[in-house]
């Protein structure tokens, strides 16, 4: 049983990067870059999924993947033609297709009412349909098109198995064994290519040439499938018998000499082990006639998260190891000149080393992540009736795998809401001087030790009127409040709001931008809102590269040591008296460059005894939150600049507004992470802001 759990999990991994393969296929098919080895490739990722679902008797996954591949074989023999309406079927075919692999690994029953729309669809490319109902197909593994009484057509096939071939265990009787029983078959040998002295023969050379004719056989599918975990470590030709023989060249390879004493009878036929034929399937490219030079596979290694968990805390480990280590040749005082310093550099280097190559072992591209999305957009589309692009950029990133997975829900609901709320229908962009057809980006990109995600729309963007009156409708803020632009753009992500006027599947309950804010916020993230009226609105998420480790500044307050993430800080100022200015009877703005920005006491925000130094004595952070556009922290002082293990507090406090985790410093103390952006949007804070004249508040915006 835990066998054949384990060999179903491989299976559903496998699909995986088959639905991917299929997803970049129909991508360049919709795009109008595939050739006819495009089509193959999609049309074999289609038939693997098929033919594993078929031993584990996923009916329902192998009867939709059967329609599927046979639009996709009409397809590729050019009796169709990939027209703009057929290939919107087959993007939705590979979305189903995905659902229906998903509904296998969860066990659970088929959507019909969003499968058997799209199955009428592909059956109306075939024509009216004429073989059995769904219901009584039966797979067949490696008996499709031929008849064993029937002697017409057939195939001649030759290959010449390369040293990996037997150096991974493979062995050419199960192969011929296994053709034999797709039809009559006949079966020879070449030997010339054999050393002719016993010392120059090696164990895990290629030297001999198998050919077999098969006759009975109308397609060469089932050939292909008897080589799909073979073909690209042996030399492979296909011909059809009425084509004549097969002209291979291939190196080290003679004609057979019709003398040699060395040439076999056709070999009997030896059942070949359920394993030969039960093996997960892998996508590999089809050619009509196929001649390939043995080339070597590329490996790949499956690790179970839990052990790259454990990996990634036994660094975590090393870090604070080595901040102990620091810690105690400080208070050794020890002379600069000891040779104890270098080492430890060395000691930093190589934790550094290890911390990374662990992350990037953890790290994956977002391209599935945005074939994903681009699946969410063309259903927004079709719901809303526009005829949306969606472009790509910046597949390759990668990033925490963790950040990958919570990214999800947070992309669905922006592209969701741009395409409702942001494109324009066709009929207003007309009228707008626009292009019937909007446009949606999505990119992703690393900008110093973080990710920038933005989704970008060339829509009417926001309407801050609009979202200022339903903000006052709904309570939010008071009638007379004097925001900035920023500040109104922010509203989206408040509580409740909405600005659609009725309630649809994809948007309307005031539930989605505030989602989003949440689990952005979660993964210690920001989100940033650019737009310009009559031309689009982009949004862009900054999130750090990894949960575990992090880059922060070293910082106390009140007399307790905190870490101040470094990607919050734009930079550290010491302030003159003459840079300070008062607001109110506490408040205090901090000019730079000409501009005022609010003064947050991180002390008092946080509940601790007001400081007994003046600001001007303090160090203020310069930091950019959601809230506002730039704000300063007021600290008591900067202690050091480090790498720091991020450890979560929610398992046993909960959340705790303003602290995002701790981590252990080098003496073994316990240190809090602030979470800048909740101490900007503190209580304490936001007042200040929609209190203050008019007058006063132009002068606190940010540049």
């Amino acid at each position: 049983m835990a066998q054949e759990s384990s060999i179903l999990d491989t299976f559903f991994e496998e699909c995986e990067d088959l639905i991917v393969a299929l997803t970049e296929g129909l991508e360049e098919m919709r795009d109008g870059n595939a050739d006819d080895e495009t089509v193959n490739a999609v049309f074999r990722a289609v038939h693997s999924i098929k033919g594993a679902a078929g031993a584990f008797a996923l009916d329902e996954l192998v009867g939709f993947a059967h329609k599927f591949e046979t639009v996709l074989d009409e397809l590729r023999s050019h009796k169709l033609t990939a027209d703009d309406g057929l290939l919107r079927t087959l993007q939705r075919a590979g979305d189903i297709l995905a659902d229906l692999v998903d509904d296998a690994r969860d066990q659970r029953p088929a959507n019909r009412d969003v499968v058997d729309p799209v199955l009428a669809e592909l059956q109306g490319f075939l024509g009216p349909e004429e073989e059995a109902p769904a219901e009584e197909f039966v797979f067949e593994a490696l008996s499709l098109g031929f008849d064993d009484d029937d002697d017409e057509g057939g195939y001649i096939v030759s290959f010449t198995p390369g040293a990996e071939f037997y150096a991974t265990g493979n062995d050419p009787a199960l192969i011929i064994s296994a053709l034999k029983e797709l039809g009559k078959a006949s079966v020879t040998v070449d030997t010339t290519g054999l050393p002719t002295e016993f010392a120059d023969f090696q164990w895990d050379k290629g030297y001999l040439t198998w050919t077999v004719e098969i006759t009975g056989l109308m397609t060469d599918l089932p050939i292909h499938e008897v080589f799909q975990f073979v073909d690209d470590i042996c030399a492979l030709s296909i011909t059809p018998l009425d084509a004549g023989p097969p002209a291979i060249d291939l190196p080290d390879i003679a004609e057979p000499d019709p003398t040699s004493p060395a040439r076999p009878e056709p070999i009997a036929a030896v059942a070949p082990p359920p394993e030969a034929i039960e093996a997960t399937p892998a996508p590999a490219p089809k050619k009509e006639e196929t001649e390939r030079p043995a080339k070597k596979a590329a490996s790949t290694l499956r690790v179970d998260p839990e052990r790259v968990d454990r990996l990634i805390n036994a660094v975590g480990e090393l870090i604070i190891n080595q901040s102990v280590i620091s810690q105690r040749l400080q208070e050794a005082a020890l002379p600069n000149s000891s040779e104890i310093f270098a080492d430890l550099d060395d000691y930093k280097l190589l934790a550094r080393e290890i911390q990374e190559g662990v992350m990037a072992i953890r790290a994956q591209p977002v391209k599935p992540l945005f074939q994903r999305m681009m699946r969410i957009a063309r259903e927004a589309s079709d719901a809303t009736g526009k005829d949306v692009e969606v472009v790509t950029e910046g597949e390759a990133t990668e990033v925490d795998k963790t950040v990958v997975e919570r990214l999800a829900d947070p992309l669905t609901h922006m592209i969701r809401n741009a395409i409702d709320h942001g494109i324009e229908t066709p009929e207003k962009r007309v009228a707008a001087g626009k292009s019937r057809q909007g446009k949606l980006r999505l990119s992703a990109s690393q900008r110093a030790g973080s990710i920038v995600i933005e989704i970008a729309d060339d829509g009417a963007g926001l309407n801050r009127l609009r979202i200022r009156d339903i903000a006052i409708e709904k309570g939010l803020i008071a009638s007379d409040a004097v925001l900035t632009d920023q500040e109104i753009d922010h509203l989206l992500f408040a509580p409740g709001f909405s600005t659609a006027a009725e309630v649809t599947n994809l948007s309307g309950r005031g539930v989605g931008m505030d989602v989003v804010k949440t689990a952005i916020t979660a993964l210690g993230g920001r989100i940033a809102i650019s737009t310009v009226p009559g031309e689009g609105t982009t949004f862009s998420i900054t999130l750090p590269l990894t949960l575990a480790v992090m880059d922060g500044m070293i910082i106390t307050v009140g007399g307790q040591t905190m870490v101040v993430p470094i990607s919050s800080i734009l930079e550290t100022v010491r302030p003159s008296p003459g840079d300070l200015s008062k607001l109110g009877l506490k408040s205090e703005l901090l000019r730079i460059r000409g501009e005022y920005v609010p003064i947050i006491d991180l002390a008092e925000q946080l509940g601790q005894p007001p400081s007994d130094k003046t600001m001007a004595e303090r160090v203020l952070l310069l930091i950019q939150t959601e809230a506002i556009a730039q704000c300063a922290i007021a600290v008591d002082d900067i202690f050091d600049q480090r790498q720091v293990v991020v450890k979560s507090m929610h398992n046993n406090y909960g959340d705790i507004e303003g602290v995002s985790g701790a981590t252990i410093l080098g003496d073994g103390k316990i240190a809090l992470i602030i979470d800048p952006d909740a101490i900007a949007s503190g209580p304490a804070v936001a007042p200040q802001l929609t209190q203050l004249p008019e007058g006063d508040l132009s002068h606190a915006r940010a540049s």
